[in-house]
Formats: structure tokens, C-alpha cells, sequence
């Protein structure tokens, strides 16, 4: 029977409403009456408990970047909602549609110093400063519409965090029999102007030799469709973000990893940045050789300085390309350099602006470049050879995932050469921490993408620095039976902050050497699956093995020293010294 009498009632019946079925937390005394109303509806809403606040947010995150749905995390207050902020501020980052609803104190002791049960000094603040949007449930009667908000803020607009306080009498309080709950609210996208997109394909189809720069934005508004017809519409290369990864078909001709761009922006006449924030690794404007661009964006804030574009171009990705690709005369699929037919059906089919456009393009034809990208891509083939042997673990796990699998990346060694060159064929199939670099992001997230898709193949990548800040969370795993291939790059240290302490400080190593568990005893102790390799060839062996048997599974491989990967990341930094031969590998037990 499902019960309906406390404002935990209507909080449970108000995320049932807005499609959630999947809740990540940790009960506490704040929050028995939300849990509680949960108890009733655990055939509508499945509840996965953590073993630390930090991962509820992770797996939120995981849920939401992998799923396209929002993903909802519930924490008490106080140190339950300071141990969340980490992943809250990863989402924040990273654009993620995460809800946190969190608890407090009984409203008439919040602001008053009392000393009660998980008090903050000014937790609405604190968490008001890490999420687009932010409210309080002063009343249970308001909890449904709050709710309601919550869903409106997280699908309009840029995609950020939202959080939700509800104290715990609010939760207890009696609601009206006939409370009404708001149902299902639609996406707004952000329409870009008419006349400002008009300027901007008029702009496009005076260039030559186009190029474009996308980012995570174009995920977020499930824009790849639009985002791959625009750019063989004009035959230009698409140069992806970390964020941005799978935004285009790593298999298309047109798709570069973004150390391609220092190549390809020596003959670009116009860039068009595309749900991206378009700045340097370290900020400040982004070095585009002088190359006049094109900055589409849902958030203003992304339009402005540090950078200067020709036009800003206010608007949610999806609805910008597909309306420039019918503006170039690109509609049914036909290029507008196809000939005069392709221009009057673009007219016809998208009215007066875009026949106007497509008038001024009849002709055009994208400059031969099918040399000149060959030449880039071998030479971006030659440059990230830097990052061997990284790549070459990378590339196994990509063979093993397939086109579908979700790889989940922290910053780590292999973690810092994937977010530059690892494959992937389609949105929501690369996760990483952003700018954020948050340790400890990668295997609490994977499971909340596990848990989104429980047939999906997902691996996370961790080294043993990130990974002890979450592997509590093998406790989650094993009871959920989240069958994540979590793999464990073991080098005994924080292996950069000892790369750094070595280049840069005369081999001062100072704390970042390791006491590690025996990895394997670990996931013994917690029921896992677990297997230590020692070479991609093994690492390849073990996650089909893994992946195809839907068993969680905790997989070690011992590594010695890899490749700087920071001057590939971060354009201005020297070409570290190589490794001696076989440097990487360590010897077996």
C-alpha cells in the first residue's frame, strides 16, 4: 500500500512523478521520515545505500553523465552534506544534471548556534555556492513544487547541480489528503536568435576551410546528430574536449583528439566552438593563431572574456546546429554545395532566412582537404606516441568495451593520456572529472553508471592514490551486484606529485610514497572477483573475462614509471625527457 500523509510522502511521490527511479544516500535520524516514505515505494524507486557520502554524489553523477537522466543523491546534514561537496563540486564542473537533497536541523534551531546533531554554520551557504540552483522546503505542502523546480532548473539551460534542503520536521509534518503534485516538467532549451544565428551561418559559408571545436556541451543537449551533419556539411574536422569525448564518432574522418587542434588551427579561417567553455588548460584565452571563431553556448557566461568571438551565439547546442545546418542548406540531409536544387528545398523546408542563406552558399563546396587532414592525423598519431605504453592499455580497454561500454577516467597516469586520446564512438561513454580533477572520482562514479545500465559495459580506471579514497565502496558493489570492471594502476605512489617533486625539486620526494593493501585480499575480504596483470595483453584477458561474466570485479596491475603525459595536455609545457627502454614495466612475482 502506498501511503501518503508526510511531507516524506511528498517528496517520494514528487520524484516519482518527475521519472526518478533510482535514489543513492545514506539514512540518518534527519531524514527516517523521507526514508520511510521510501520503505512504501521500494517497487518505484530503488534505493542504493553507500558506505560515504562522497561516493552518493559520485554515483549521482555517474548515473546522470551516462543515462541523460538526472541522477539523485540524499545525504543528512553536516558532515553527510560536507562529505558530498566533492562530488557535488565534480558536477558542478563537469555539467552534471545531480540533485542533492539533503537535510538539516528542525527549522526553528537552523541559524542558532545550539550545538544540535550535525549543525553547520551556515550550510546554505556553503552548499549554495557549488550548484546552479538552491532552495529550502520551509512548509511540506511546498515540497512538491520545490521539487518540480529542481527537475526545471536541471533540464534548462546549461546542466548543473541542484540541491534541495528539507529539514526534519518538514519530512514528519502532515500534509493535505488532496496535496497536488506537479507533473513531469518538459525540458526548456535555450532558443539562440533568430537573427543572431542568420549572422552566423552567413559568417560559415564565407569560410574555406572550417574548423570545429566541440565540448561537453554537445552531449548535455544530445546534440551529436546535429553536431556530426554540420560538420560534413561543410567537410570540416571536429576537434573534441575531454568533456566533449564520443561528441562525434572517434571512427569518423572528420573526429581529432585535441592535441590535433595545435595542427589544425595553422589553416583554419573560422573555428566554431560549440558547447564549450573555449579556454586555455591553465585559463585565459584560448591560443586559436589568430583564427577568427564562432562561440555557441547555453550559459553567457561562456561568451564573454577571456574570449572574443566574432559572434556569440546564445543558445542550447542542439537547437543552434540543427537550425545552421538548415541554413546552409543542409535539410534531408543534402549539402549545400550540391547544387541549386539543395538551396531551394532548404528554402522551402526552412523558410525565408535559410532560403536567403542558402541562396548565398549555392556553389560552395568545402576546400579539398582530405591531404591536409591525413597529414594531421599522422602527425597527431606521431605525437601522442609519447603517451606508449598508456596507450596502449587504453587501447585494450577500448577493444574490450566496444562501442557501447562506458569508460569512466580520474586523474591518474592512464587517466591523464585518455582524456586526450581515448577513442570513444558515442556520447556518454567517456566520464571524467573535469577541470575539478577530483582523486577518488573514477570507481564510485562507475557505479553509479553500472547501476543506470546493469547490462552495460562499464570500467573505471583508478591509481592506488584515487582509489583509497572510495574503495570502501567494494561494500556497494558487492551488495548491488554492480558488475564494474574496477581496475587499480599500482605504482606505490601519488605519481605525479613525486614526478613533480623529482623534475622540479631536485628529487625532494616528500610524502607521496604509499602503504598499499594487497589488492587482491582486499576484494577477497569483500567478495570480489579479482585478477593482477602485468601487461595490456593480460589487462585485455582479464576484463573480457570480467565483463563478460557480470561479476563485479577488482583488477590490479602493478606499473613502474610512465611518460609525462603534461605537455600533451597542456600546450606551453617542455617535451619531457623519454623514459628509458622498458622503464614502465615492473617484474613479475
Amino acid at each position: 500500500m502506498t501511503r501518503f500523509t508526510t511531507g516524506g510522502d511528498a517528496l517520494a511521490e514528487a520524484l516519482i512523478a518527475q521519472g526518478v527511479d533510482t535514489i543513492f544516500g545514506i539514512p540518518g535520524v534527519q531524514l527516517d521520515a523521507a526514508c520511510d516514505a521510501l520503505y512504501y515505494r521500494k517497487a518505484q524507486i530503488r534505493y542504493i545505500c553507500a558506505r560515504n557520502e562522497q561516493a552518493v554524489t559520485y554515483m549521482a553523477d555517474g548515473y546522470a553523465h551516462s543515462s541523460g537522466r538526472e541522477g539523485v543523491g540524499m545525504v543528512v546534514p553536516g558532515p553527510g552534506v560536507l562529505n558530498a561537496l566533492a562530488g557535488l563540486a565534480t558536477a558542478y564542473s563537469t555539467n552534471s544534471r545531480v540533485l542533492l537533497i539533503c537535510g538539516q536541523v528542525d527549522t526553528p534551531q537552523i541559524g542558532k548556534g545550539d550545538g544540535v546533531l550535525h549543525e553547520l554554520p551556515d550550510q546554505t551557504g556553503i552548499i549554495a555556492r557549488l550548484c546552479k540552483w538552491h532552495a529550502m522546503a520551509e512548509h511540506a505542502e511546498d515540497i512538491p513544487g520545490l521539487v518540480a523546480e529542481a527537475f526545471r532548473q536541471l533540464r534548462s539551460g546549461r546542466p548543473r547541480p541542484v540541491v534541495l534542503e528539507i529539514p526534519p520536521d518538514v519530512l514528519a509534518a502532515s500534509i493535505p489528503a488532496n496535496l497536488a503534485i506537479p507533473g513531469y516538467v518538459e525540458p526548456e532549451p535555450v532558443v539562440p536568435a533568430d537573427e543572431v544565428l542568420r549572422r552566423a551561418a552567413e559568417r560559415v559559408a564565407r569560410s574555406q576551410r572550417p574548423l570545429i571545436y566541440a565540448g561537453g556541451g554537445v552531449r548535455a543537449a544530445g546534440a551529436s546528430k546535429e553536431l556530426t551533419e554540420l560538420a560534413h556539411l561543410l567537410g570540416a574536422p571536429v576537434v573534441v574536449t575531454e568533456n566533449g569525448r564520443g561528441d562525434i564518432d572517434a571512427d569518423d574522418p572528420l573526429a581529432f583528439d585535441q592535441v590535433a587542434f595545435r595542427k589544425l588551427r595553422e589553416t583554419a579561417d573560422l573555428i566554431i566552438a560549440v558547447g564549450s567553455r573555449f579556454v586555455g588548460s591553465f585559463g585565459g584565452e584560448l591560443n586559436v593563431n589568430g583564427v577568427p571563431y564562432i562561440c555557441i553556448n547555453a550559459d553567457a557566461a561562456d561568451l564573454t572574456g577571456p574570449r572574443h568571438p566574432e559572434i556569440a551565439v546564445l543558445g542550447d547546442a542542439k537547437v543552434a546546429l540543427a537550425k545552421l545546418v538548415e541554413l546552409l542548406g543542409g535539410v534531408d540531409g543534402e549539402s549545400a554545395g550540391d547544387g541549386e536544387s539543395s538551396s531551394e528545398s532548404a528554402g522551402a523546408a526552412a523558410g525565408d532566412d535559410a532560403a536567403v542563406v542558402a541562396q548565398s552558399v549555392v556553389g560552395y563546396r568545402p576546400a579539398y582537404r582530405s591531404e591536409e587532414l591525413a597529414e594531421v592525423r599522422a602527425w597527431s598519431d606521431r605525437t601522442l606516441a609519447q603517451l606508449d605504453p598508456q596507450r596502449e592499455y587504453l587501447d585494450v580497454i577500448g577493444r574490450v568495451l566496444g562501442k557501447d561500454g562506458v569508460f569512466v577516467s580520474e586523474y591518474t597516469q592512464i587517466g591523464y593520456a585518455a582524456a586526450i586520446c581515448m577513442p570513444r564512438h558515442s556520447p556518454e561513454t567517456y566520464i571524467g572529472p573535469g577541470y575539478e580533477g577530483t582523486l577518488g572520482f573514477g570507481f564510485a562514479t562507475s557505479l553509479g553508471v553500472q547501476a543506470a545500465a546493469p547490462d552495460r559495459r562499464v570500467v573505471s580506471v583508478s591509481g592506488d592514490g584515487g582509489f583509497s579514497w572510495t574503495l570502501q565502496e567494494l561494500s556497494t558493489m558487492r551488495r548491488f551486484g554492480l558488475a564494474v570492471a574496477a581496475v587499480v594502476f599500482n605504482d606505490g605512489y601519488y605519481g605525479n606529485v613525486r614526478r613533480i617533486q623529482n623534475g622540479n625539486y631536485g628529487g625532494r620526494v616528500f610524502s607521496s610514497d604509499l602503504t598499499d593493501p594487497d589488492y587482491m585480499k582486499l576484494a577477497d575480504a569483500f567478495g570480489i572477483a579479482h585478477a593482477r596483470v602485468f601487461d595490456p595483453q593480460e589487462l585485455g584477458r582479464a576484463l573480457e573475462k570480467a565483463l563478460a561474466s557480470r561479476t563485479p570485479t577488482l583488477i590490479e596491475v602493478p606499473v613502474a614509471d610512465f611518460p609525462s603525459p603534461w605537455n600533451l595536455v597542456h600546450e606551453g609545457l617542455p617535451t619531457p625527457p623519454a623514459l628509458p627502454e622498458h622503464a614502465d614495466r615492473v617484474p613479475r612475482e
